[in-house]
């Protein structure tokens, strides 16, 4: 008898090991469905402050977290509220499971209650039935393989980021920031304990639709935690006096067009870490939009500043709103081609002082000049005759930089350009011309900002990074100016009137306006910063009344304060550099000679004021009005190579017996200087 019972006993057991090892196979057979899903790409500040995200391709929120990333509070609520045994079970609780087939029996159906978190992730990772036994079962095997093969952090990390949370809401991270505006880092007990109710019932309790029942079910989290020992009472109360949100908050855009920009250029990467400061950024948003209010709905502004001595682009604002469609705003203007105006000018005086053709004290002539047929204007159609170079670059005048332009040739300043890092585009034909000195030349805000960054590091090229994990450039470029160079014009800008209303900070910088009033610029610098500004509609259609130094320089100037209290000091002049007056200049500096001065006429020679050469006149009764200016009389005329008055003290003379037809008239004054001209008398 015993021997019988004995021999039951091990068929028992055996029996019972051959179902363990087949449960055992059956388990590790399961297939587990793909555990990893997309997370919304994002683009984080330099301090790693979301600047904005991208939902994934099924138009899902999903924004990637770990559980270390999540308020303790939170986590402990979520297994005390769920799943109390969730790190001693293997998966599958059988305490919670008769209760709920107990309950099932009793209601006819099957109730909630016997899923653990880990068969919660198993429904969330196969999107599977809840009301079925088939649907349990399921749940139950996918559950304890997932116990097999996964840490219960990472069975956790499943939860934190699949469970849903309403609408198109998934994730804990998602929730916190579009019901609470922040991240689940810190969360309140209320917030903590809302975060716990919503993926129960994520439709029926979102609290932009259904508020009071988002509230009730908050309030049951908070008495059960009371119960479990998670909190106190007094802290429970607290939080039920707490309001729940009544609407979903957007997710963060800041920076959204260097965010696009970024993903584009790296589309694989989930991550993007951006040199931009989120603060800053925020800031300069603001103030382009309040730029452009009550200037019409179609003008747009950009600013961007850029930490010179690193390259980094600290703020990067592509238009005045990226959802404004009456301003183009999804344009972003820090990289549209544009006519620079006046901006290129300090570049000019740079290079004219690195070739030795002038210094900020040299004098220069603003008169009507022709270059060929070209014949350029100042801005308001005036001329101040002798100007130092000085004075020449702080009124922007147009006629003495075209002549230093002329004097350097249009070529070697689009060079200097490209050696800047900037990429000028040059009107059909291929072939810069004078008109490049007045903003005859394609650029963007970065090239200028590029540009001016080289000035203000002492003309050392600065390659401009937004890419916070992108390796610097390693190889140095040519200088663009000499330090010399650098320095005079930085000194020389400084001591540019602010515009109205701004106090005076000697902070170099200089404006521009393009022709027919389409672009307005602004664009500065201290010893650590760039900024540079741009107003204007991005249709490159003009806007009347617009000038960079009344309506983009104000801009500049309010975006240095809202950078930081102070301007940074701008640095000492290099010991080269020559700072003197103008009667202490060489003398080959004191006054701007072009290279073929040698050739040309002397300043004080004599000219025929009229008739001007070419000039058909009507010469009555053969008699002619002839003017000479400058020049040291007595003047001797000429008409075709006779005398017809000789040793005249008068600028004036009048000259018979003249024929018609083409005559060649001259003058020479006391000194045997002369001038000519053809003309046609009728």
């Amino acid at each position: 008898m015993r021997r019988r019972g004995l021999i039951a006993l091990v068929g028992l057991l055996a029996l019972g090991a051959g179902t363990r090892d087949a449960f055992d196979r059956w388990i590790d057979a399961t297939e587990l469905p793909p555990l990893v899903a997309a997370a919304s790409p994002e683009v984080l500040a330099r301090d790693g402050t979301l600047l904005r995200a991208y939902t994934v391709a099924d138009g899902r929120w999903r924004l990637a977290v770990a559980p270390e990333a999540v308020d303790p509070l939170y986590l402990e609520m979520l297994v005390a509220y769920e799943d109390r045994r969730f790190r001693r079970h293997a998966g599958v609780d059988a305490r919670a499971l008769v209760r709920a087939a107990w309950q099932s029996l009793r209601a006819g159906r099957v109730v909630s209650g016997g899923s653990t978190l880990t068969m919660q992730v198993a429904r969330l990772l196969e999107d599977g039935p809840t009301g079925t036994w088939a649907g349990k079962l399921r749940q139950m095997r996918l559950a304890l393989a997932l116990e097999r093969r996964l840490t219960k952090d990472a069975i956790l990390a499943l939860y934190l980021n699949r469970a849903p949370f309403g609408g198109n809401l998934e994730g804990v991270r998602a929730a916190a920031r579009a019901w609470l505006g922040k991240e689940p880092r810190r969360l309140t007990p209320a917030e903590a304990a809302l975060l716990v109710a919503l993926p129960q019932r994520p439709e029926t309790r979102r609290p932009d639709r259904h508020p009071a029942a988002a509230g009730a079910a908050r309030d049951r989290v908070l008495a059960r935690m009371v119960r479990a020992g998670v909190l106190t009472e007094e802290r429970a109360a607290a939080a039920r006096r707490e309001a729940v949100p009544a609407a979903r908050r957007p997710f963060p855009a800041l920076a959204p067009h260097l965010a696009d920009r970024a993903r584009a250029a790296a589309p694989q990467r989930a991550v993007h870490r951006l040199t931009v400061d989120a603060g800053l950024q925020a800031r300069l948003e603001a103030l382009a939009a309040e730029a452009v209010r009550g200037q019409g709905d179609r003008v747009s502004a950009a600013i961007l500043v850029i930490d010179h001595r690193s390259g980094e682009v600290l703020a990067s604002v592509g238009s005045a709103g990226y959802l404004d469609d009456a301003r183009e705003g999804y344009v972003d203007m820090t990289r549209a081609l544009r006519s620079p105006g006046s901006t290129l000018k300090p570049l000019v005086y740079g290079l004219a002082f690195d070739e030795g053709l002038a210094h900020p004290e040299t004098l220069i002539e603003d008169r009507p000049v022709a270059f060929g047929r070209y014949r350029p204007q100042n801005f308001d159609g005036t001329f101040r005759g002798t100007v130092t170079v000085r004075q020449a670059l702080q009124a922007s005048l147009n006629i003495p930089v075209v002549s230093l332009a002329e004097a350097l040739g249009p070529a070697k300043l689009i060079a200097r350009m490209r050696r800047a890092g900037a990429a000028p585009v040059l009107p059909p034909g291929g072939e810069p011309g004078l008109a490049v000195a007045l903003g005859g030349v394609g650029l963007t805000l970065e090239d200028l900002a590029a540009i001016y960054a080289a000035i203000a590091r002492g003309g050392a090229p600065v390659v401009l990074r937004h890419d916070l994990d992108a390796p610097p450039e390693a190889a140095p470029r040519p200088a663009v100016i000499s330090p010399e160079a650098a320095w005079h014009v930085a000194d020389i800008l400084a001591g540019v009137p602010p515009p109205a209303g701004r106090p005076w900070t000697r902070l170099p910088y200089k404006t521009g306006t393009s022709y027919g009033h389409r672009d307005a610029w602004a664009i500065g610098f201290d010893g650590a910063h760039v900024i540079a500004v741009w107003m204007g509609r991005p249709d490159g259609t003009p806007v009347p009344g617009a000038f960079g130094a009344e309506a983009a320089a104000p801009v500049l100037f309010d975006a240095f304060r809202r950078l930081k209290p102070a301007l940074a000091p701008l640095p000492p002049p290099p010991p080269a550099a020559l700072t003197v007056t103008g009667a202490e200049l060489p003398e080959p500096l004191r006054r701007f000679r072009p290279r073929d001065a040698l050739f040309a006429a002397a300043e004080d020679a004599p000219r025929l004021a009229f008739p001007p050469d070419g000039a058909e006149v009507e010469a009555a009764g053969g008699a002619l009005a002839l003017k000479v200016e400058r020049g040291t009389p007595p003047f001797t005329w000429l008409a075709d190579g006779r005398p017809v008055a000789v040793a005249s003290h008068e600028r004036q003379e009048l000259v018979e017996g003249l024929g018609p037809g083409f005559v060649r008239l001259s003058v020479i004054d006391a000194e045997g200087r002369s001038a000519a001209a053809t003309v046609r008398l009728r």
